[in-house]
């Protein structure tokens, strides 16, 4: 099948672009036409794996897109550039899938809804917990009434630090971990670092998916303050709805990563509903449900995913193959709620005390 989309990756300072690129190669009706970064060295693997000529690498973004002529645009920056970076590209009018997490504020947020908007521009937050397929079970099985409504979401969430692995979850040494700390852009503040902003955007978000959209009344959260370092490595946030209470963890320095061995926690979702619960760890084969029939509850294997379920670039391309709307967590609507919980969330930390969502 000839390539319909022509796909460019712009900015790969979040090792995500890796792999989301190779989700792009991966798709039979996309062709990798062009990557960009302001830092070389940081485009060498992409370059290598998708055996890209150097006339597709750029350090300019503006001559990428017109030279390369991409029909979707890859965006993989730091969370407190995602607002600057929307908002150059937005002019182009071409579909854009962000990388995780929506923005480094609200303000920002809602900064890039209005770009968009202004452009006529699709676009998409990739959250890649939404292609897990235990989380995507657990989100059928609640929506399809499993543990009748879904009153609570308990999420604890992270890994060993974001410095310990590259793209496709290559690991690294903890002499490069200490070599590159102190010049990334997950431990500065200006940058929207720490586990708060980079991991809290998930459980707000797809708690709020679980629960059907819900919005919180207020929010109360604490963070650790390592010494020596700007931003937090844990954080615990909870969130009051009018039905009951949800806890948002956020961890990084897990004891290992969950993709390779579950930590103690366990990263993952706890559901409680009104007539049962479902966990769902992240990367399981199976779920644990209570229910009526079993309340001492039964392991039930995941759903297997398929096309064009099983990866965000898959859901994008058929979004704009059949102009549907994009739904669920990718949203920039349901971001959104993620985006209010997570500054309140972060204002509630600085200022210790407990804050109104903020609208």
């Amino acid at each position: 099948m000839t390539a319909t989309y022509r796909i460019a990756g712009i900015s790969f300072e979040h090792m995500h672009m890796g792999d989301n690129l190779r989700t792009a190669a991966a798709h039979p009706e996309c062709q990798v036409v062009g990557i960009c970064d302001a830092e070389p060295r940081r485009m060498l693997a992409a370059q290598r794996d998708l055996e890209l000529p150097d006339s597709a690498v750029f350090n300019d973004w503006t001559q990428c897109i017109e030279q390369c002529k991409p029909d979707i645009l890859l965006l993989c920056p730091a969370t407190g550039d995602h607002r600057l970076w929307i908002e150059r590209l937005a002019p182009f009018g071409l579909p854009i899938l962000l990388e995780k997490p929506m923005a480094g504020s609200l303000a920002d947020a809602d900064a890039m809804i209005s770009a968009c908007q202004r452009h006529d521009v699709r676009w998409a937050i990739n959250w890649p917990q939404v292609w897990v397929p235990s989380h995507r079970t657990a989100k059928r099985l609640s929506g399809e009434g499993a543990i009748g409504q879904v009153l609570e979401v308990h999420y604890y969430g992270g890994n060993r630090g974001p410095l310990w692995h590259t793209a496709g979850k290559d690991e690294v040494s903890a002499e490069e971990v200490a070599r590159e700390k102190p010049h990334s852009w997950f431990y500065q503040r200006a940058k929207a670092g720490g586990s708060m902003l980079d991991y809290l955007g998930y459980g707000a978000t797809l708690g709020t998916w679980y629960l059907g959209g819900a919005k919180p009344i207020e929010i109360t959260s604490m963070v650790d303050e390592p010494t020596g370092l700007e931003v937090d490595e844990h954080s615990i946030t909870i969130a009051r709805y009018a039905f009951g209470l949800s806890k948002f963890e956020t961890r990084w320095g897990t004891y290992t990563d969950p993709w390779t061995h579950q930590p103690q926690p366990r990263c993952g979702y706890t559901l409680v509903g009104t007539e049962g619960t479902i966990t769902s760890w992240d990367y399981s084969p199976t779920l644990r449900v209570q229910d009526g029939a079993h309340p001492e509850g039964i392991d039930v294997p995941v759903d297997s995913l398929l096309p064009p379920e099983q990866n965000a670039m898959q859901y994008f391309i058929d979004c704009l193959k059949r102009d549907r709307a994009i739904e669920g967590p990718l949203s920039p609507e349901l971001s959104r709620i993620g985006q209010q919980i997570v500054d309140t969330a972060f204002a509630s930390a600085q200022q210790k005390r407990t804050l109104k969502l903020l609208e």
